[in-house]
């Protein structure tokens, strides 16, 4: 990286109106995520920035933050300036008590 701050986002500062994009493995999306959240697991971004909007916020999510900072990073290199990182990822969402679903049946989880 070249030392540039990422932007970032609170959880409380996620509206309704951003474009959750959750970079996380199939796994960690099954066992919870987001509603409405949209799941492109991050090595598979580079060959997917088309199905990214640009004429609103996307807001890169993962685990705990790490992840989606790369990711982050990648799309302000590649033209993207709607992009932030949420702070704290799936973990502080979960933690701040905003809702969770999983794909699997279980009891929504963050892993």
């Amino acid at each position: 990286m070249n030392g540039s701050r990422i932007p970032t986002v609170t959880v409380s500062e996620v509206g309704d109106e951003a474009y959750l994009l959750d970079v996380r493995e199939p796994d960690e999306w099954e066992a919870g995520h987001a509603p409405g959240a949209h799941h492109l697991p991050m090595m598979e971004v580079p060959a997917r920035l088309a199905e990214l909007p640009t004429d609103q916020d996307v807001v890169v999510v993962c685990r705990s933050g790490g992840r989606s900072g790369q990711v982050v990073s990648y799309l302000l290199g590649n033209g993207w300036d709607n992009v932030r990182n949420l702070e704290g990822g799936m973990q502080e969402w979960a933690a701040s008590g905003r809702p969770v679903q999983s794909e699997n049946g279980q009891p929504a989880r963050v892993i």
